[in-house]
């Protein structure tokens, strides 16, 4: 799995995808359980950047820089769906003010 480096540089990619494994299942429960709409997106806000890092830790220890073009359209899409979901709750608000009226 590892091309080439250090026996430092490989321990450190150990623990850091075992660290993002732990990551990613603690993302996952709070993904299902969250109590609220808006725990629910931070936690798949949170995996797609988990997922991100997983990219990026696995062009580290390959060296294959191909799959960078991949993380960033996930970025790209997580982003996008953060904003859009912010717009979401803006007009809710705006609509229970309006009822308020």
């Amino acid at each position: 799995m590892f091309s080439s480096g250090s026996i430092l540089l490989q321990s450190v990619l150990i623990f850091t995808f075992g660290a993002l494994s732990i990551s990613l299942i603690l993302a996952m429960i709070r993904l299902i359980l969250g109590p609220s709409l808006p725990d629910r997106v931070v936690a798949l806000d949170l995996i797609a950047y988990i997922v991100i890092t997983f990219i990026g830790a696995y062009v580290i220890a390959t060296g294959v820089a191909d799959f960078l073009d991949a993380a960033i359209v996930v970025a790209l899409i997580a982003f996008l769906g953060t904003l859009a979901f912010a717009r979401y709750v803006q007009q809710a608000a705006d609509k229970e003010e309006d009822d308020k009226i």
